[in-house]
């Protein structure tokens, strides 16, 4: 079942870093201050939330500098042409791609 903005928020709260918890926070107020969808919003978030917990609670997302941590949470969804053989999954590494860029633009 699809998850609504408001389940992605409270999933954002149990982020123990509080700097990657208010920095999400505050690019959702960004995202509503720029009048996008719920759904762009709540996509954007939840990639974000994503990110988060696979850098962990011992760095920020301020601390994120290089393209290897990003292309390391990246790559794990790969898939070779056995498993994927239209290669679909260049369409999620780029449009995660993309969030990732948007968010720290």
């Amino acid at each position: 079942m699809p998850q609504k903005l408001e389940t992605v928020l409270k999933h954002v709260e149990e982020i123990g870093n509080n700097v990657n918890r208010q920095l999400i926070k505050d690019y959702n107020r960004y995202l509503v201050f720029r009048d996008t969808s719920t759904n762009y919003q709540k996509d954007n978030i939840k990639l974000i939330h994503m990110f988060a917990k696979f850098i962990g609670e011992s760095k920020t997302l301020h601390d994120i500098k290089d393209q290897e941590t990003i292309v390391a949470f990246l790559d794990p969804r790969r898939k070779n042409k056995e498993e994927d053989p239209e290669q679909r999954w260049t369409t999620t590494w780029n449009d995660y791609l993309w969030r990732l860029k948007m968010f720290y633009r």
